[in-house]
């Protein structure tokens, strides 16, 4: 087969900015590999961040001219990478950028128009990989573990902290999947309350100490006991989480310190309850922003205990492994293969999704 070469957008619920990977991609041996060839982040201005924070409150006409500016700027930003990378580009795949998502009730929504990103570019694009499983009566979400089955088979667990932390693992030869609960999104909002970006390492919640009233009040939020396949965003945040932080009287410290433990013990639970008790010592790969949180990791592994080891992987990887597999799941879109797996999001049939389009200029 041939190699794909392949770009991946991923814009998170943690607002972070874009995250571009140009990838080779190609199976060999009928097993998938890559190779991240190039990487970029492209920050939000302050502006382009509010825009899309707030896009779930926005008219419907309003929505419909950020998804039509949004495209066109992937689009811009996607030229200028290409430009600078001055190597050959097949196509792009977009995750685009969740502004609603409530699949019990059909709809999920990715900002980024496809044909505006395919002219604005000059290149094919494979975009909307939610819809299609929304279609079929399933979370739409996560959709990281297609890529977590087909590139990372050697861990137990994926776990991937962005704004929100999700996990992927093999249960009854079938993959498994769903959003834990709270990563970054808790993290961020105190930290830019703070005027900074984030906690860096973690620095900060560790210097702040554990509130057992506040950490009682999160490990009882309903959420937690519903059964996966099931999935969360921003509004559940806004909802549940946001309130707790505001009309809480702890100091930013405290709240980093407890929200971290949270979020471990969550994670702790989830991963500890699906060990394979046959294996001496499982391994967890965990990528995303809140992997390069030190505090985060350190309480991770505390929490887990001896049984499972947490693998940090580079950077790189740390930092694009979602924008890797969105350009797999483009590859796999236009191979006509799976690319989205019901065992995880609870749809009625795997499918292959993703819209396809070619610039029209």
């Amino acid at each position: 087969m041939r190699t794909y070469k392949v770009m991946g957008l991923m814009s998170g619920t943690s607002l972070d900015g874009l995250d571009i990977a140009y990838c080779h991609i190609w199976e060999e041996d009928g097993k998938w590999n890559f190779s991240i060839k190039k990487t970029a982040e492209i920050d939000y201005s302050d502006e382009m961040r509010e825009y899309l924070k707030n896009a779930i409150h926005l008219s419907e006409k309003d929505h419909s001219q950020l998804h039509k500016d949004y495209g066109i700027w992937l689009g811009q930003q996607s030229k200028a990478f290409i430009g600078e990378l001055g190597e050959e580009v097949d196509f792009i795949a977009s995750h685009g950028h969740t502004s609603h998502h409530r699949p019990d009730e059909g709809v999920t929504f990715q900002l980024g128009d496809g044909q505006l990103l395919a002219n604005t570019s000059g290149k094919q694009v494979v975009c909307d990989f939610r819809s299609k499983d929304v279609s079929l009566k399933g979370q739409g979400a996560p959709l990281v573990p297609i890529g977590d089955k087909l590139l990372f088979h050697e861990y137990d667990f994926c776990l991937n902290l962005g704004g929100i932390s999700n996990i992927s693992f093999d249960k009854n030869g079938e993959r498994v999947a769903y959003d834990i609960g709270l990563a970054n999104m808790p993290l961020n909002y105190i930290t830019h309350k703070m005027g900074l970006a984030y906690d860096e390492n973690g620095k900060i919640a560790r210097s702040g100490k554990l509130d057992h009233g506040l950490l009682q009040k999160l490990n009882s939020l309903p959420y937690y006991t519903l059964p996966y396949p099931k999935s969360t965003g921003y509004e559940w945040f806004s909802s549940e989480i946001t309130p707790l932080i505001e009309g809480s009287k702890l100091s930013n410290e405290d709240l980093l310190h407890t929200f971290i433990h949270h979020n471990c013990e969550q994670i702790a639970f989830a991963a500890l309850k699906h060990k394979n008790n046959g294996k001496s010592k499982s391994k967890l790969l965990a990528t995303g922003g809140g992997a390069l949180n030190q505090f985060f990791m350190d309480t991770l592994q505390n929490k887990l205990g001896s049984s499972i080891e947490v693998v940090v992987p580079s950077k790189t990887l740390i930092a694009y492994k979602e924008a890797l597999v969105f350009a797999l799941m483009g590859v796999l879109r236009l191979e006509g293969e799976t690319n989205v797996l019901k065992s995880v999001t609870g749809a009625t049939s795997d499918s292959c999704s993703g819209e396809v389009f070619f610039p029209s200029n």
